[in-house]
């Protein structure tokens, strides 16, 4: 499959009757969807297909040492692409999903390499947006997804920004207008010990501190 081809956009309303169950058929065709959530525009694909990864990383000129993150439907689909879950995974889900927290866990080794950069970590979260969620759940419970915009480029709060920075790169993308966070999600990761704040973000360290006591900045 040649990663690098320009082909034709379609952007429909997410809120449009045809527009998640294109995006579905668009995803199981090992295609790219821009999606709306509550932080910012991002750029889906299917995770087990290796070659649609592979054209996730080509569209956004992103390092292959970079790993991609992974969307989920419900705390339970965790377990679908990680192992064994840290102490104080599910206080934090608890406290902060569905939300703007992203949470560094261990892998299952049948995920594919591609998505994790060959690393042996995960990075997951629940996004608070309905029809993303939706999509979620349409698609089996997890999306490998990661900003929509072009490698060092600032993350797209709008549908426009998304477009201009993908436009020809991806297959569909849904228009949600303004994302209402508008900036990326905090990062944790749990598999450190003590936990530790890889990005800030919406949520303060005060605030998760107020499940992890011991996180380092």
């Amino acid at each position: 499959m040649n990663t690098s081809r320009l082909i034709v956009t379609q952007r429909l309303p997410v809120d449009a009757p045809e527009a998640l169950t294109t995006a579905l058929a668009v995803l199981r065709a090992g295609g790219l969807v821009v999606l709306p959530t509550d932080t910012v525009y991002g750029v889906a694909c299917d995770p087990w297909n290796v070659q649609a990864v592979a054209r996730l990383y080509a569209a956004k000129v992103r390092p292959r040492e970079l790993a991609i993150p992974v969307l989920v439907a419900s705390p339970q689909d965790v377990a679908l692409v990680a192992g064994d879950l840290p102490a104080g995974f599910a206080d934090g889900v608890a406290r902060f999903w569905p939300g703007a927290l992203t949470i560094i866990v261990p892998r299952r080794p049948d995920l594919p390499d591609i998505v994790t950069a060959g690393q042996q970590t995960v990075a997951v979260r629940m996004p608070a947006h309905p029809q993303t969620l939706t999509l979620l759940r349409l698609a089996g419970g997890v999306l490998a997804v990661t900003s929509a915009n072009r490698s060092g480029e600032p993350a797209s709060a709008t549908a426009d920004d998304a477009y201009e920075e993908l436009s020809g790169k991806v297959d569909l993308l849904l228009d949600g207008g303004l994302c209402p966070g508008g900036a990326a999600s905090a990062i944790v990761d749990l598999t450190a010990m003590p936990p530790r704040l890889v990005r800030p973000g919406p949520l303060s360290a005060a605030e998760l501190r107020a499940v992890w006591p011991g996180l380092l900045e």
